[in-house]
């Protein structure tokens, strides 16, 4: 689960949703190489998360692409975020599985696009929305503000020919 990250003058929750396809859209996740290059992901992951505020909440491993849930801290955009992963990754994947290097002729692991999306916490984009929008207003506010809205809808009906 993600937690707030606590730094000297912020407090965040950063939560991404990056995927990441092999280079070609090759299936290099088969029966073949699943359990290997699939553990060695992991593991690589473990050391990124201890070297950079990075922490992989999920991985999900399929036949051409890889799913990573994760959370970071403000000090790192999502590009670098996703740099820094998929470097990483492959270097030390074509390092322990050689023979995964020559399935992918180009000497790359990656494709050079990717997915991603921001995660919520606390609730979708209407959520957040109503919440920003309706900052520091009381109960009586809210039944003004009600009011003015339908006030509005009514004038509008009326200007319409």
């Amino acid at each position: 689960m993600s937690e707030y990250v606590h730094k000297q003058r912020n407090v965040s929750i950063l939560l991404y949703h990056f995927v990441c396809p092999a280079k070609y859209r090759r299936v290099v996740f088969t029966e073949v190489f699943t359990e290997e290059v699939d553990s060695i992901l992991k593991e690589v992951c473990l050391e990124i998360a201890k070297r950079y505020e990075i922490v992989f909440i999920e991985i999900r491993v399929e036949k051409e692409h890889v799913h990573f849930l994760l959370q970071s801290a403000p000090s790192y955009s999502p590009t670098r975020i996703v740099r820094i992963i998929k470097s990483i990754t492959a270097r030390e994947i074509f390092k322990r599985v050689p023979t995964v290097k020559r399935q992918l002729w180009g000497g790359e692991f990656w494709t050079k696009g990717y997915f991603i999306s921001t995660v919520g916490r606390h609730g979708n984009e209407d959520t957040i929305k109503n919440y920003v929008k309706n900052q520091g207003r009381t109960e009586k506010d809210y039944k003004k503000l009600h009011r003015r809205e339908l006030q509005l809808e009514l004038f509008s009906f009326f200007d319409t020919p």
